[in-house]
């Protein structure tokens, strides 16, 4: 990433976006979510309804108690609660330069769930991260791989499913070129990669910066759906995520996930959960398209859409390798589902393909979702994550809300 630059004044909020642009299209979407709450200094779980957001704490002192219900969108749906403002106004707040802590901000959607993540769900991104590994970080030779991998290769991934005849076949074509990594592993084979993304609370919601350590030179975000799932493995409703990746970090060893993934601010999640409910289910989750725009301060633009169609592996299978008699959740979690996006575009110098600059403006969107908005900054200099479960707890006591 560039050496960052000042930081905007509060003349450039409009990057946040309107709350049309930020909620579903469907007026009907029961949507949970959490804002800082200055009155009570700490996080209070809402619902918004008709743009007016609800204060769910008196009856539910997390999100995560929400989705432990056994119908979460019917009884959000017919509960009241009081008024603690207009979704606008509050999401203005939260992205504002100078925001004002007297009044309530948005937080990511989810408390106490766990912040997993599936990777090479998408035949392209197997294909981008065995690049990744052989360039060791280096973007031309990269590129070099790209081209000819895909000259050798002539098959189409789309429809492969892992695990599968084809899936090994294919697996023995490529180590037998040579290309042998242990992404055809989780990306053709029968067990999906699947890992920690972050630290229980330290997702980032929209309106606010997300982070890319200084030290990478070659990262990019990745737009995702992300479901949110019951302890007891049913999935309830779903989100947006940016599972932020570092391409050079990762790309010298997949033993340096950690590193390439969790950092301060590199989670986003939001804006708001959609419940499920007979209007919206897995079936609308299948068929989902996910919009990403990276707009530069240098004039880059660069858009692009991943489709869930296209995933290789069926997300409530995901699910079943997440959490089930083999693993335990007792809280749950937000399953980040993986993205087809991995950007070739060049936006500097031909072959060097794509990597963040300081204050891109990041937009992940999906009619059904809303929109997840983030600028991006050096994760060491966003904001510093200090409110974790011990925060929490001795919060909601005070309130007695525990």
């Amino acid at each position: 990433m560039t050496v960052p630059q000042s930081r905007g004044s509060g003349a450039d909020v409009d990057w946040v976006g309107t709350a049309a642009e930020a909620l579903p299209a469907d007026a009907d979407a029961v949507l949970i979510g959490r804002i800082w709450d200055p009155t009570v200094e700490g996080p209070t779980p809402v619902a918004v309804r008709n743009g007016e957001v609800i204060d769910l704490s008196h009856r539910f002192p997390t999100v995560r108690d929400i989705c432990e219900l056994p119908d979460p969108a019917a009884t959000v749906a017919g509960l009241d609660g009081a008024r603690l403002g207009d979704f606008g106004e509050i999401l203005a707040n939260t992205g504002a330069a100078t925001r004002d802590r007297g009044r309530p901000w948005l937080l990511a959607p989810v408390d106490l769930q766990a912040l997993k993540a599936a990777g090479v769900t998408f035949p392209v991104s197997m294909i981008e991260r065995v690049i990744e590994e052989r360039a060791r970080g280096d973007l031309a030779l990269a590129a070099d791989i790209r081209q000819r991998m895909f000259a050798d290769l002539g098959v189409d991934l789309h429809n492969l499913k892992p695990g599968s005849a084809e899936a090994a076949r294919l697996k023995s074509l490529l180590v037998a070129e040579g290309m042998w990594s242990q992404y055809l592993e989780v990306g053709i084979g029968p067990d999906a990669e699947i890992f920690t993304k972050g630290q229980i609370l330290s997702a980032v919601g929209t309106a606010v910066e997300v982070g890319v350590l200084a030290a990478s030179t070659w990262n990019n975000p990745e737009p995702e759906v992300t479901l949110i799932v019951a302890s007891s493995g049913r999935i309830v409703g779903a989100t947006l995520g940016n599972d932020v990746n570092l391409r050079d970090i990762e790309g010298r060893s997949a033993l340096l996930l950690p590193l390439a993934k969790d950092n301060n601010a590199s989670c986003a999640l939001g804006p708001l959960i959609r419940l499920f409910d007979d209007r919206f289910g897995m079936d609308r989750v299948r068929e989902l398209e996910v919009r990403l725009e990276v707009r530069g301060v240098d004039g880059f633009l660069l858009e692009a859409v991943s489709e869930m169609t296209r995933m290789s592996r069926d997300p409530e299978d995901l699910v079943r390798q997440l959490i089930g008699p083999h693993h335990h959740y007792p809280d749950g979690a937000a399953l980040m589902l993986g993205t087809m996006f991995a950007p070739i575009q060049d936006r500097d110098r031909p072959g060097e393909g794509f990597t963040h600059k300081a204050d891109d403006v990041v937009r992940i969107s999906c009619p059904a979702l809303g929109t997840l908005v983030n600028r991006v900054r050096q994760a060491e200099e966003c904001e510093p994550w200090h409110f974790g479960v011990r925060d929490l707890m001795g919060n909601l006591v005070r309130r007695g809300l525990l």
